[in-house]
């Protein structure tokens, strides 16, 4: 058995936010989602939040995910202090538990398992994670035999300048086995500068103790101001870009482009420069940019995606969108169709092989196959109170510069004449003319140059 507790009671006044610093975004999580979701590899039977700080706010985040628990900590006076609000929690539990941080969101799921493998194979009360930092000033050195058991904590201020010359910090993450634990936390003093309790103590009650080494020291580094939340989000972006170049994915300019790690990519797709990934998004083996946003969207094989954003959205295989085209709300666009400048549709569905190629507005419609929307066509579909839907059907055309006022049936195989404004419904294989006839005055002049 495994529980995981997080600590996440600390207002984080560096980040000079009202927010608590655990919810604050990292490429689309919180810094604390990012936490817990390193640990459900551990099939953990207990999860519990140490919550303080805006507590309301902490347990709205995470309300409704299974097997989570909100433990208060009313005053935050040191991690030995917030492990002490889990005695009643824990009560009766038999199993392991495991401290982390809900601001060192960039542990992985592999180090929390080598964590708790090596604190149980050593049949040990405890067992820390330690790092090697290329440069440890200000950290407590961690010194440890050969065997990787503890032998000391040394605060930096307190090493000889041999000791200082040890990289070996601590990470301030621990498995303890819980009854060990339960048993020395009552025995933790605020006797030190800081007047807090620390859970260092509890490992000195606890000893000997395991040391386990992480392999990357970037995954132990915690976040306490903004600079350090941008640090983070370089290395994540770091992270998700190599692994997609590794699955066969091009990437043409790394530095420019933005992945979040639930975003989905087929091998052999291009991303071009200036490209951003968010959400639940997957991507065919497509080409994507330059200049792109695609959000929440799904872009299937053979798609060119130019200079163009798209949100909430569905394209598909074979399809050509932008360059400056907006796609949101709910939009699907079928197969081989063509999406071209300018063009902005919302909520609305096109068959396969329909074309929207420039300058128009296609909102709350439905498009059959093959149809033609001409230059500066907007669907009207708003009448200042209710949204309302224009149905085209299957091969017509619209001509250039209409207004299509819905609620609106055009059916098959229907033209409309260019410049038309049509308010009734249209019956198939006809064509729709809707405009005053032309008049010519000849010899017309302006009034101001007949008056002069």
């Amino acid at each position: 058995m495994v529980a995981i507790a997080i600590l996440a009671a600390g207002k984080g006044t560096r980040m000079k936010s009202d927010l608590p610093k655990v919810l604050h975004p990292l490429g689309g999580k919180s810094l604390a989602g990012r936490v817990l979701e390193s640990a459900d590899p551990l099939n953990p039977d207990k999860r519990i939040v140490i919550v303080g700080y805006r507590a309301e706010l902490v347990r709205e985040a995470f309300a409704g995910l299974p097997n989570l628990e909100f433990v208060e900590q009313l005053e935050q006076l040191g991690t030995g202090h917030a492990a002490v609000q889990l005695l009643p929690a824990m009560k009766g539990y038999e199993g392991d538990l495991i401290i982390l941080n809900g601001d060192v969101p960039l542990l992985r799921s592999d180090t929390l398992v080598k964590l708790l493998e090596t604190h149980r194979k050593s049949g040990m009360a405890a067992t820390i994670l330690a790092a090697h930092l290329p440069e440890p000033k200000g950290y407590g050195r961690v010194f440890c035999s050969e065997a990787g058991q503890l032998e000391s904590i040394i605060e930096d201020r307190d090493c000889t300048p041999e000791q200082r010359q040890n990289t070996r910090v601590n990470a301030g993450i621990y498995c303890f086995r819980w009854a060990d634990l339960e048993r020395v936390l009552p025995n933790l003093s605020n006797d030190n500068d800081q007047k807090e309790y620390y859970l260092t103590d509890a490992v000195n009650f606890l000893k000997p103790v395991m040391v386990v080494d992480c392999d990357d020291f970037e995954e132990t580094l915690g976040i306490n101001d903004r600079k350090q939340l941008s640090e983070a989000y370089a290395i994540l972006q770091t992270r998700i870009k190599d692994h997609w170049m590794r699955q066969g994915v091009t990437i043409v300019d790394p530095s420019s482009v933005t992945i979040d790690d639930t975003v989905t990519i087929a091998t052999n797709a291009i991303i071009e420069p200036q490209v951003h990934l968010r959400g639940n998004t997957a991507i065919g083996v497509s080409r994507i940019g330059p200049n792109c946003m695609v959000e929440n969207s799904q872009i299937q094989d053979g798609v060119t995606l130019l200079y163009s954003v798209v949100t909430d959205s569905q394209i598909g295989a074979g399809t050509v969108v932008g360059p400056y085209a907006h796609l949101r709300a709910n939009t699907e666009v079928g197969e081989n169709c063509r999406i071209g400048n300018f063009v902005e549709i919302k909520n609305t569905q096109l068959g396969p092989k329909t074309n929207a190629a420039h300058l128009s507005y296609l909102g709350d419609a439905t498009l059959g196959t093959q149809v033609n929307i001409g230059a500066g066509t907007i669907t009207v579909n708003y009448d200042g109170k209710n949204k309302h839907r224009t149905v085209i059907g299957d091969r017509t055309r619209i001509g250039s510069n209409s207004a299509l006022v819905a609620p609106l049936t055009i059916g098959s195989d229907v033209t409309t004449a260019a410049g038309s404004t049509i308010v009734e419904d249209v019956p198939e294989q006809s064509l729709a003319i809707a405009r005053a006839p032309q008049v010519v005055k000849l010899g017309w002049k302006p009034k101001w140059q007949r008056e002069s």
